[in-house]
């Protein structure tokens, strides 16, 4: 499969069978996606063939696909955000009767979905409604409400909990049970191992090996996926052993998702928030940043009170966030690389502050390119185009660009290769050593107790525990996490 100047897939052959779960595995860029979209019909492929049934399947769109028994759900949400659940999940297909949708069978129908699952919303609520973790159980319903032979799975349990997760497993096991094929990819080596029966490993667009799940390790896999052992990853860290004065501080901050919440920040501090979705980890950080408003409590900036009713206002103060869903909040997807990276910058950049300055916007962005290792054919290539790691890596130049003194950086590894995350972490680490305080909010525990200097956990909007980094376990942070 090629496109302008890449080779996203080279002579990539394997086999999936009836009745097992197969994993794609390989680091961003190795060609999964692109699997996954030719499959679909999204792509048409430059060379090569997909059999299903030893039968030529050639389908030149999505609705071709499902036609013919095959169903894709992507990391990216294919939702109509203001129609309901019901809606969503009969999208194309819904009852009729006489000719007509007949709404009172749809949700019914969808009804009983929604309870097989056990999630707590109902067919009638509109989706824009839902939480990010309830949105991706939608399209998992979608798709499972269809009559498919074949289903693949791309990242889908990145905003799920694991209450959430352990449901998913149960239906992806009842499809085997009814022998279908089920294509799953996750960068959580962990449920690759719990799920999949085969791992498919690819490489810079091309298959490496295909393995039975009970024949490999995790070294093995990650060598495969990135040619490097990645163990001991946070051991190599250099940690900032001291910091500097504090830079932010949040009394009593409340609003409809957050009660009471209380902390402060040091000069070259890594300070991690954990607990589970929903735990008013996003909510908090929103508030601070200015995106939603805090009804009681104060912040201080400098040991001074300061207003943040607008991101704006954070801006101003040196505050940067990297939001939770890269993909809606995070890039400006059809613009380019420097464009998204000057994007909170270009008012200074520009001449007299009205005219667009190009030479000095590729300069800034090229700087930022070299200083992260963004890997693209150059600043103008659209940041759509680039793997997840860099995307994020992208984002981060943008507050970068601004020399921020507090950068947020919410779940900045989710969908995220291993060996991207290697990258990042590291990247933490050294702005913390410039003396940048980070907040780090991350749902992977190994993430959050090898990063962060203390740990704050968040439970029902409040902060349920503290924890030094000496004395953190996996153990300690699930006991303030879960409810009693």
């Amino acid at each position: 499969m090629d496109f302008p100047g890449v080779r996203a897939l080279d002579n990539v052959s394997f086999t999936a069978e009836s009745g097992k779960v197969v994993s794609l595995l390989g680091e961003n860029g190795a060609g999964k996606s692109t699997l996954l979209k030719i499959l679909y019909g999204d792509y048409q492929p430059t060379s090569g063939k997909v059999l299903i049934d030893q039968k030529e399947a050639v389908f030149r769109s999505p609705f071709e696909a499902l036609q013919n028994g095959v169903s894709v759900i992507y990391q990216e949400r294919q939702l109509v955000q203001n129609l309901s659940v019901g809606d969503n999940v009969f999208l194309g297909h819904p009852p009729r009767r006489l000719g007509f949708i007949e709404g009172r069978d749809l949700n019914h129908a969808t009804q009983k979905i929604i309870d097989e699952f056990g999630l707590p919303f109902k067919a009638e609520d509109r989706v824009w409604e839902l939480s990010v973790a309830h949105q991706q159980m939608v399209e998992i319903m979608k798709a499972y409400n269809r009559k498919i032979d074949i289903i693949a799975f791309d990242e889908p349990t990145a905003s799920l909990t694991e209450t959430e997760i352990h449901k998913l497993f149960e239906i992806i096991r009842k499809l085997k049970a009814e022998n279908k094929i089920v294509l799953y990819v996750s960068h959580r080596l962990k449920e690759i191992f719990e799920i999949c029966d085969d791992v498919v490993v690819l490489k810079d667009g091309r298959f490496v090996n295909k393995l039975r799940i009970q024949d490999a390790t995790e070294e093995e896999l990650v060598r495969m996926m990135v040619g490097r052992d990645l163990k001991g990853i946070f051991q190599r860290l250099v940690h900032t052993t001291s910091f500097g004065k504090v830079i932010l501080e949040v009394r009593g901050l409340c609003n409809s998702r957050l009660t009471d919440v209380s902390f402060a920040l040091r000069e070259g501090e890594i300070l991690g928030f954990s607990g589970l979705v929903g735990s008013g980890r996003t909510e908090l950080m929103q508030a601070i940043f200015g995106v939603d408003r805090y009804e009681r409590g104060e912040i201080l900036f400098d040991g001074s009170p300061v207003r943040i009713t607008f991101p704006a206002d954070a801006i101003r103060l040196g505050i940067g966030l990297c939001p939770e869903d890269r993909k809606q909040q995070g890039i400006i997807p059809i613009r380019s690389l420097r464009e998204n990276i000057v994007v909170t910058i270009q008012k200074e950049l520009a001449r007299l502050g009205v005219f667009i300055n190009r030479q000095k916007e590729v300069a800034l962005a090229q700087e930022q390119v070299k200083n992260l290792d963004i890997r693209a054919s150059g600043v103008e290539q659209a940041i759509m185009y680039l793997s997840g790691g860099n995307q994020q890596k992208s984002i981060v130049g943008r507050w970068l660009a601004r020399k921020p003194r507090v950068l947020i950086l919410d779940e900045p590894t989710k969908g995220i290769d291993v060996g991207a995350k290697a990258e990042i972490y590291k990247m933490i680490s050294e702005l913390a050593r410039q003396g940048i305080a980070i907040i780090l909010v991350s749902s992977e525990l190994p993430e959050i107790i090898g990063l962060c200097d203390r740990i704050l956990i968040m439970k029902d909007g409040r902060i349920s525990g503290e924890l030094a980094r000496a004395e953190a376990t996996e153990e300690k942070v699930l006991s303030f996490a879960l409810p009693h």
